[in-house]
């Protein structure tokens, strides 16, 4: 479960995703199912890159960080991978879909060393 701040509202959007770990961070992408406008959630980080993962029982604060395929194809073949409908997404709309790379955000969770 994704739950991100409503960039009109401020209020807390919570969404069911498919992602893939990554290490000890999570990937998600904003395919919208081939859809021509992204997902909210995409809209939501984008305007406010820190949200919460929960994974089972487990919550985590995360920071959002976008990545275009040309930027990490390999991250992008590890992602088509795992699910090979986001290349089938890319071929019903002109909109570039993007990762996004959920990394665990110490700091938001009160765990800053500084």
């Amino acid at each position: 479960l994704l739950s991100t701040t409503g960039r009109h509202t401020g209020e807390t959007r919570v969404k069911p995703l498919l992602y893939m770990p990554h290490g000890d961070s999570f990937v998600v992408a904003g395919s919208n199912a081939g859809r021509d406008n992204p997902p909210a959630w995409l809209l939501n980080l984008q305007a406010e890159p820190r949200a919460t993962v929960q994974v089972g029982r487990e919550k985590a604060p995360v920071r959002a960080r976008f990545v275009r395929r040309s930027e990490d194809p390999h991250l992008w073949a590890l992602l088509d991978d795992h699910y090979a409908g986001f290349s089938h997404y890319q071929t019903l709309t002109d909109r570039e879909i993007i990762a996004v790379v959920l990394e665990r955000d110490n700091a938001q969770a009160g765990n800053d060393p500084s």
